[in-house]
């Protein structure tokens, strides 16, 4: 199997995108993150989920997490609230980093390897032209182990 073969069409948003839209895009479709895309449509950043939900727990809540006990059903309620006015781009963590980009011919275990490198949820398949790179589609952490367990007859019977 090559990375072509395993890639599949996946939600992607630019930086510029409305960051309530994303969020509302990672929960209708349970995704685990999303690939960000440049102004040139080019692989940018992997945007987690748990880096949304992470936007929507205010600052003195992560540092002190015995604090969420105290925050009231209603003010709880418009935790996305903080996602107003936001852009995809506003919610990229400072340490972000380019997400991992498979090339169209590298293996299953190619693509693995990436991936556990890197520990991300996905990985994108490109093409690297002269006019820039070229997006075929996204390998899942979840489509990965399924190909691999049903190559190596590991799937349970349904």
């Amino acid at each position: 199997m090559r990375a072509r073969d395993l890639a599949v069409g996946y939600e992607t948003v630019s930086v510029d995108n409305d960051a309530m839209d994303a969020a509302r895009l990672m929960a209708e479709h349970k995704l685990p993150g999303l690939l960000v895309l440049d102004e040139r449509g080019e692989p940018k950043a992997i945007l987690p989920a748990s880096q949304m939900i992470k936007m929507l727990v205010p600052s003195y809540v992560v540092e002190d997490p015995t604090l969420a006990a105290v925050v009231d059903e209603k003010h709880a309620d418009r935790l996305c609230q903080a996602l107003s006015g936001r852009s995809v781009g506003d919610c990229l963590s400072s340490k972000a980093t380019p997400p991992p980009i498979a090339h169209p011919d590298d293996t299953a275990l190619e693509v693995a390897a990436l991936m556990a490198q890197v520990r991300s949820p996905l990985v994108a398949v490109a093409e690297k032209a002269k006019d820039g790179t070229h997006l075929l589609g996204v390998i899942t952490a979840s489509h990965l182990l399924h190909e691999l367990l049903g190559a190596a007859g590991a799937m349970s019977p349904k």
